[in-house]
């Protein structure tokens, strides 16, 4: 049985930020929601998420049912931390310690941290860091860890150590609940460290045994924002990567972001800038202009999207082309080989296979059939300031340029407005309709001109 406990109490006051440290987001995520997706990974039993600084923003912005939220009052250090939620852990199981600002440690290292632990073992993550500055140093002796001792509290001798302790621990629950008991604050800080149960491990004759993580970034916490800049480029050269590993082109992979989910097929292209945030699926050959922003969209295969795009809960069909400046609202559904392009706005509208809306349009609340066009210009006017209202425009239909549709209106299939028309009432199919004042000229009309 796996509990999972994530410290996630700390102030941050380096972030000079009245959000709590954890929930600034790393890839548009809270750092503390990515800690608690890889720990769910682990299938664990429970998972506790010790909160503490910014009140309750930290169990608000991480609702979740299968989290269990304990409250740190008085911050006293992280072996008072992993104390308020010792009375829940299960008896007779592991458990892991994690940190809400150490969002990229990856589910592979620490199945292999479990693995020991389930021997009956300390196991602890550690790492040798070229500047180890500011971490806890492991000490041993004969090669065996003797004791983990923290940065105010080191000498010289143990400030040269490279080994530096990750925080990251499992061990035995009902070892780790027996050593809480008999932590002191006897050390510069006054607090109780969780790393003194290394030292009562090993006066207990319980090996304390090193797992090392595969790469350095797992390991990086956050304690200011030009580190989670950092650990942003990390994190997103590591999704760059995977993706072109598995067949997408990225133009250059230094100016991309994933802030949700991307999933690609073969022969996907994707130009420079682009953001992709949400749940962003992209078929086989998708091609991607640059400086687009993609948020909650599904794109079949082959379609086209062409630069400085702003996409937003869209499905858009095979072969479709939009852009470039095209705007799809919640609810934009494109069909097969439809066209949407520059400076044209759809929202909640559906356009059939082969529509086509070229140029400077709104599209709004309305179900356009197949093979219709739609001329530069035109309006389906949907809103009388109260209450929307939804244009029908049947298949093979001609929509002139500038024209105005007045919902409720239905246009039949095959009908033409003619352009420069303010269509209030039904169209019928076949035919054309205008809605027009009649034009005149003024014979000698004169300009007014300005007084003296």
């Amino acid at each position: 049985m796996l509990d999972i406990v994530i410290l996630a109490a700390g102030r941050g006051t380096r972030m000079k930020s009245d959000l709590p440290k954890v929930l600034h987001p790393l890839a548009g995520r809270p750092l503390a929601e990515r800690v608690v997706r890889t720990a769910k990974a682990l299938a664990p039993e429970h998972v506790f998420l010790v909160y503490g600084h910014g009140g309750d923003a930290v169990p608000r912005a991480l609702a979740d049912e299968t989290l269990t939220f304990v409250l740190q009052a008085e911050q006293m250090g992280t072996g008072h931390a992993v104390r308020q939620a010792a009375p829940q852990l299960s008896p007779g199981g592991i458990t892991l310690v994690l940190y809400g600002d150490v969002p990229l440690t990856r589910r592979e290292t620490l199945e292999e941290l479990l693995a020991v632990a389930r021997t009956g073992a300390l196991a602890l993550l550690t790492v040798e860091l070229a500047d180890p500055t500011g971490y806890g140093r492991i000490v041993r002796q004969g090669g065996r860890v003797a004791r983990i001792v923290e940065q105010k509290d080191a000498g010289a001798e143990e400030l040269a150590i490279r080994e530096i302790n990750t925080g990251i621990l499992a061990l035995p629950t009902d070892r780790l609940t027996a050593w809480l008991d008999r932590l002191t604050n006897d050390n510069a800080q006054r607090e109780y460290y969780l790393t003194d149960i290394v030292a009562l491990a090993v006066n207990d004759g319980v090996p304390v045994i090193t797992c090392h993580p595969a790469h350095t970034w797992e390991i990086l916490g956050v304690n200011s924002r030009a580190q989670l800049a950092e650990l942003e480029r990390t994190h997103q050269g590591n999704r760059a990567a995977a993706l072109m590993e598995a067949g997408v082109t990225l133009l250059d992979p230094a100016r991309f972001d994933v802030r949700g989910d991307l999933v690609c097929g073969q022969d996907v292209v994707i130009d420079v800038n682009c953001v992709f945030s949400g749940q962003v699926e992209l078929g086989d050959g998708v091609k991607v202009g640059a400086n687009c922003m993609l948020q909650d969209v599904t794109i079949a295969a082959g379609a086209e999207i062409l630069p400085f795009c702003h996409l937003e809960g869209a499905r858009i069909g095979a072969h479709a082309r939009v852009g470039p400046y095209a705007r799809l609202r919640p609810g934009a559904v494109l069909g097969e080989d439809s066209h949407v392009g520059n400076f044209v706005e759809i929202k909640n509208a559906r356009l059939g296979a082969g529509a086509k809306a070229n140029h400077l349009s709104y599209v709004g609340d309305a179900s356009v059939g197949a093979q219709v066009n739609i001329g530069a210009g035109t309006i389906t006017c949907n809103y009388d300031g109260a209450n929307k209202h939804r244009t029908v425009i049947g298949d093979n239909a001609f929509i002139g340029s500038n024209t105005a549709l007045v919902a409720p209106v239905e246009v039949g299939a095959g009908a033409t407005i003619g352009a420069g028309s303010v269509i209030t009432k039904d169209a019928p199919a076949g035919e054309l309709t205008l809605a027009r004042a009649k034009q005149a000229t003024i014979p000698g009309w004169q300009r007014p001109v300005k007084k003296k």
